[in-house]
């Protein structure tokens, strides 16, 4: 591999080694970034707005550098952004054209976290307008490519994410997750997601699909890497409502740490059905490589997942339109279609609908958390399908929206939207055609640390080897 090319295929942990020692540079980074974004990407559409001041930032993080100021191994490292991230001075469209030339006055808690740990924002990364989709292929600014086949989905909504990282064209990224919109789109692309316990991330300056459902997490290409970025952007932020405070903690504590006696569920039903032959397969395998290692396996059963999913969808739908009402109003012509019908339906929903599911949002916390008293995590697939092709809707002849592809792509990530717990996706394989497919880790309350112990010793194991594309 030649010096170019192991530049920007290099990890975060790897490059923040050799940043700290002197042996690359912040603006070396950049460039090497800018001139592959401008090779790749145009094939992708992963990036919607570039960071002009990316190298000037750059230089200035080499300057701190030079005085003896290290911030953290996030220190001059590019990482990018999901476009519902506000980001002060930059563009911010949330995918859409009523957004379209709107740049906030301050950055979202998350930047500014981002950047006291001296990372790089080098730029707005593509997604399905407003978020409001799996599929990543609803952009008023296009369709996100999946780097592994470009006539295959990327995964939504946090696509621009998702393939961005996949194709090495950032360190890393923050996507946004409500019914596992960074969980999708690191599966079909072959990555690392994480989406954290509700609450543990602020959501102060992101704009909102549910205010009940939504989350922030890091999207890399390892799981040490997951779990630097996760350190960076963890903090209490007693504007958001929702956060939640924790003492501070290292997220990266438990990497490599031996997994021997450590329990994991299978759950009996729901998780399991209906999976690809090939997802299934791999899944399988995972299993088999932990019990390798020491890990005890047991089957588990979570009663009321039917309901979990129903639940979540009537909560969706509710807090989307809600938050929507008055652009759909002002704007009425400039949706896309599929959108905006999505948010319509909601319209049909009931007060006391809306109370049931809240109702059952509660018993999905309490039955995760009897489940995984008993356990340590457990273990899913992420995906039950394989990426479709890009535009598809319907897996079958029957074309109504209970059969559209929306629920098959979320069936196994929404659940833990609904009860809030913490989610990890690692690649586990390959389809026979190459597309990857990724197994989820599901944890107890603020227990990502052990989530990335389990996920590292998996990684580690399995060896899944992702393409550097050129």
């Amino acid at each position: 591999m030649d010096k170019h090319r192991g530049l920007y295929a290099n990890s975060i942990a790897g490059l923040s080694v050799k940043m700290k020692d002197g042996g690359v540079s912040p603006t070396e980074l950049v460039k090497d970034l800018i001139a592959r974004i401008e090779r790749i990407d145009k094939d992708l559409n992963s990036f919607i707005t570039f960071n002009r001041n990316a190298l000037v930032i750059a230089e200035e993080r080499e300057q701190e550098l030079q005085f003896g100021k290290y911030r953290g191994p996030l220190h001059g490292i590019p990482i990018g952004l999901k476009d519902v991230i506000f980001t002060k001075g930059i563009r911010t469209t949330m995918g859409s054209e009523i957004f379209k030339d709107y740049i906030p006055a301050k950055d979202a808690f998350v930047v500014e976290q981002l950047k006291k740990a001296g990372a790089i924002i080098v730029g707005k990364l593509n997604t399905h307008q407003f978020a409001y989709g799996p599929t990543g292929d609803r952009s008023y600014y296009g369709v996100v490519a999946n780097p592994h086949d470009k006539s295959k989905m990327s995964g939504g909504s946090s696509s621009g994410s998702a393939a961005a990282v996949a194709a090495c064209l950032c360190y890393g990224a923050l996507g946004t997750d409500t019914g596992g919109s960074i969980r999708i789109p690191s599966s079909f692309c072959g990555i690392v997601g994480m989406k954290p316990t509700y609450g543990s991330i602020s959501k102060r300056g992101v704009y909102p699909l549910s205010w009940v459902l939504d989350h922030v997490g890091p999207m890399t290409r390892t799981i040490t890497d997951n779990a630097i970025m996760l350190n960076a952007i963890i903090a209490y932020d007693k504007e958001d409502p929702d956060a939640i405070y924790r003492k501070p903690e290292d997220y990266t504590r438990l990497i490599g740490k031996d997994v021997k006696d450590i329990k994991i569920g299978i759950p009996e039903e729901f998780y399991y059905e209906d999976l690809d032959a090939e997802v299934d397969t791999c899944i399988q395998d995972a299993i088999k490589c932990l019990e390798r290692l020491g890990v005890k396996m047991t089957t588990v059963n979570i009663p009321s997942m039917h309901e979990f999913s129903e639940a979540h969808k009537v909560i969706l739908r509710s807090d989307a339109y809600a938050i929507h009402a008055q652009n759909l109003l002002d704007y009425p012509t400039k949706w896309d279609d599929e959108v905006k019908e999505r948010l319509i339906t909601a319209l049909d929903t009931k007060g006391y609908d809306y109370a049931k599911a809240m109702r059952t949002q509660k018993l999905a916390k309490q039955e995760y958390r009897e489940v995984l008293d008993t356990v340590d995590a457990l273990i899913t697939p992420t995906m039950s399908i394989l990426p479709p092709n890009i535009n598809e809707r319907h897996t079958g002849k029957d074309k109504s929206d209970e059969h559209h592809i929306r629920w098959t792509i979320t069936k196994l990530t929404a659940p833990t939207n609904l009860s809030g717990f913490p989610s990890l996706t690692l690649p586990c394989g390959f389809s026979a055609d190459r597309m990857p497919i990724g197994v989820q880790l599901i944890g107890k309350e603020f227990d990502e640390a052990k989530l990335y112990q389990i996920g590292y010793a998996l990684e580690q194991a399995l060896l899944v080897e992702v393409p550097v594309f050129d």
